[in-house]
């Protein structure tokens, strides 16, 4: 069986970070049940594209399959009553709410916790509930600048540039996942569930590396470096004839096995780039020099030669390229689930696999009957429920 089986979830998260830890643990086959709003999770309109079935845009179906739908006004007083029932048989509660909303409906950590003591509580903020940014609303983009990871990426000497994925969304979805685990584990010697706290700034900051620890070290301020490495050289692009290609000549073997495919043997033995730190001193003088050399080969063929001497190499693949490269293929790392297509889970474990690998997000509301008789709850009692506006099994109007 996969290695979460029998652990029941209940995800009150939207947007990314929240819905993707819940993902994973889902992946692994945790119960994972989502509780959405009545207006839906706000990626659901995030698009195009839109799923034809659903009508969710590919940025909610690549966030929340392997999950129940389940949909409840946490705004009136019956839906915090069935939140509530649902959490008496649960392990896990994640949600990412303002910090206070929780406390404001009666259900903050404490108050769960005095309730529900071996519930695990998983909180994702932007910055956490104090402290001079407490309590602010905090997005991806917004933390990547306010963390300093903007100030690190984009081109040499050009301006300060959001990274292409929402890389802070994304570590704090999987330090989430990660610290839930950890509580879990506790949980078995202790017998007692514990908040873990996790806020995107806390994240960011502790991705900023080397740059942080380069600066905190005397280092100079950190700037934008482009594709180059701030601590290795060479490690960045070169051009070809075709196209691009990374390589990363991370220790004085690989640097010299580079140097003899290119025919660059002088260069080797050059007492400037003798080493990593006198390469790092005169990067730009050995950049111009790999460059020349690399204009004067096939980008891919090199990238092959290069990683078959063993010194790591790699062609620049447009997103379509690398989603159809046989090796993607051969890892099992693009799901097919009657057309509903995704990357996959990358956790691979010997003896539990995922859990039904690839399965779509359910429709809005879909196992919220469901999940209500499981909870206990009567037909009549959740037709009424229904009736009253405090859950839905379709979306409003």
């Amino acid at each position: 069986m996969p290695a979460l089986t029998g652990l029941r979830v209940i995800d009150l998260t939207r947007i990314l970070a929240g819905p993707f830890c819940t993902q994973w643990l889902a992946d692994h086959g945790a119960d994972v049940i989502k509780i959405e709003p009545p207006q839906g999770d706000d990626t659901r309109s995030w698009g195009p594209p839109f799923d034809p079935g659903t009508g969710a845009a590919s940025y909610y179906m690549g966030l929340n399959r392997n999950k129940r739908a389940v949909a409840l006004d946490l705004r009136r007083e019956e839906g915090r009553a069935v939140l509530l029932r649902l959490l008496a048989g649960a392990d896990v509660l994640v949600e990412n709410f303002k910090a206070g909303t929780m406390d404001k409906w009666g259900l903050g950590a404490e108050a769960l916790r005095a309730r529900f003591p071996r519930l695990i509580q998983a909180r994702i903020t932007g910055f956490g509930a104090d402290g001079p940014l407490g309590g602010l609303p905090g997005y991806d983009a917004v933390v990547q600048a306010q963390a300093g990871l903007m100030a690190v990426n984009g081109p040499e000497g050009g301006e300060p540039t959001r990274m292409g994925i929402p890389i802070s969304d994304i570590c704090t979805g999987m330090s989430a996942a990660i610290g839930i685990l950890m509580a879990l584990h506790a949980r078995q010697a202790t017998g007692r569930g514990q908040i873990v706290d996790l806020t995107l700034y806390d994240t960011s900051l502790s991705i900023l590396f080397p740059y942080a620890v380069n600066f905190l070290m005397g280092g100079p301020e950190p700037r934008p470096v482009g594709n180059a490495h701030p601590n290795i050289a060479p490690y960045q692009t070169f051009p070809t004839a075709t196209v691009p290609v990374f390589i990363a000549g991370g220790n004085d073997a690989q640097f010299r096995r580079l140097c003899a495919v290119l025919g660059l043997a002088d260069v080797a033995e050059d007492p400037r780039f003798a080493t990593n730190g006198a390469r790092n001193r005169h990067r730009r003088e050995l950049a111009e020099l790999i460059a020349a050399a690399t204009l004067r080969h096939d980008g891919e063929a090199l990238a092959a030669r290069l990683m078959a001497e063993g010194v790591p190499a790699g062609a620049v693949m447009p997103v379509s390229r690398a989603l159809d490269h046989p090796h993607t293929r051969h890892r099992g790392m693009l799901l097919d689930f009657d057309g509903f297509r995704v990357t996959g889970n990358p956790v691979v474990m010997s003896d539990t696999p995922h859990a039904a690998a690839g399965f779509p997000p359910r429709p809005f509301g879909a196992d919220t009957r469901a999940v209500l008789a499981e909870a206990g709850y009567s037909a009549e009692e959740i037709e009424a429920l229904i009736a009253a506006g405090a859950a839905f099994d379709r979306p409003p109007g």
